[in-house]
């Protein structure tokens, strides 16, 4: 009887030519950040971060509406994190309306990147740093999986619009071709790759006041993740085992980076730990030596001499490299039958 009142229920609302369209709360926030050129910022005009777990009421929507395109960003996973949300959401939904929205924040990637293959940080914003190519935070990379994973159709992109995929292929191979470009060449030797480049000559630059012109080991790890899942080339196989080489040669053994917490605050931590190792974020190009920026623009080679709010609020360390050279590269090496 439950069934058949379910059967009759669902023809009646078939007949009179109604449809209950399903609805994600979380994508259904995203339709409202998104800006008009397609793109979604970490903050709002009020200057206050982007925060999905409130509550969208009439003060905030007004806030929200304010917002304009140059606050549009791939920086902290802006961007990327909605468009790829939207398309999880459209999976298990099959709403219309987030396919459109991640669609068009495809577009607004497609519109930022440079001819040369990379991309800044904001766009259309060119203020400052902001225009400068951009791997810190993992930005380029980021928005480079979106358009692999819409080129390739793979994450659940296989949805998008065929035009957008065609348009992603090509810009996949420029974002490539300047990952190519910009890796560091360290005393004749390619090495890793800065955080951030000068948008025409694709020369490392320095950033905020702390991030001086510099190798940068963490994003680095993820650029070479990212190749790893390319098609391989000799230029491709070339970075990649040169990448390892230098986290090879460059890390730190016998220490570990730990962030606890002191009195509710923060505390980073370096210290021994035997078996374990830890690179630097930052490395001098010419001399392979850790550095450390502060808060007033000026470089340290000694951690301890930099100021407590930029130990505190900074993370100077990693351990990501570890399983990068131990796990990812044997791996990758196995799969595509290459020597080491």
């Amino acid at each position: 009887m439950i069934k058949l009142k379910l059967s009759v229920a669902v023809f009646c609302l078939a007949f009179s030519g109604i449809s209950a369209q399903v609805k994600d709360t979380l994508a259904e926030k995203m339709l409202i950040y998104q800006l008009p050129n397609g793109g979604w910022g970490k903050h709002m005009s009020n200057k206050k971060n982007v925060d999905y777990t409130q509550k969208i009421d009439a003060k905030l929507l007004k806030i929200i509406k304010a917002n304009n395109n140059d606050l549009a960003t791939i920086d902290n996973n802006a961007t990327s994190k909605e468009i790829n949300g939207l398309i999880k959401a459209f999976q298990t939904t099959k709403n219309q309306a987030y396919l459109k929205s991640a669609e068009k924040g495809i577009q607004y990637l497609l519109s930022m990147q440079y001819e040369n293959g990379g991309f800044p940080q904001y766009f259309p914003n060119s203020s400052i740093y902001r225009k400068q190519v951009t791997y810190n935070d993992n930005a380029m990379i980021n928005a480079l999986t979106v358009l692999y994973n819409v080129a390739e159709g793979k994450e659940g992109f296989e949805v998008v619009d065929p035009k957008l995929k065609e348009k992603s292929k090509e810009a996949l191979q420029k974002g490539i071709q300047c990952i190519l470009k910009t890796q560091v060449l360290q005393n004749g030797k390619l090495s890793i790759w800065a955080d951030q480049y000068n948008e025409v000559s694709l020369k490392p630059e320095k950033a905020r006041a702390f991030e001086p012109m510099s190798l940068a080991s963490g994003e680095s790890v993820n650029i070479v993740k990212f190749l790893m899942m390319q098609t391989i080339t000799p230029e491709i196989e070339k970075s990649i085992k040169s990448a390892i080489q230098w986290f090879k040669e460059s890390k730190i053994d016998g220490y570990t980076y730990n962030v606890s917490r002191e009195n509710g605050n923060a505390v980073r931590v370096l210290s021994k730990k035997e078996g374990s190792a830890v690179w630097a974020r930052f490395y001098d190009i010419p001399t392979n030596k850790p550095i450390f920026g502060d808060r007033d623009g000026s470089v340290k080679y000694n951690y301890d001499e930099v100021s407590e709010e930029r130990r505190m609020g900074y993370s100077w360390y990693n351990e990501s490299g570890t399983k990068l050279i131990e796990s990812d590269f044997p791996k990758w090496l196995k799969k595509n039958k290459i020597s080491e």
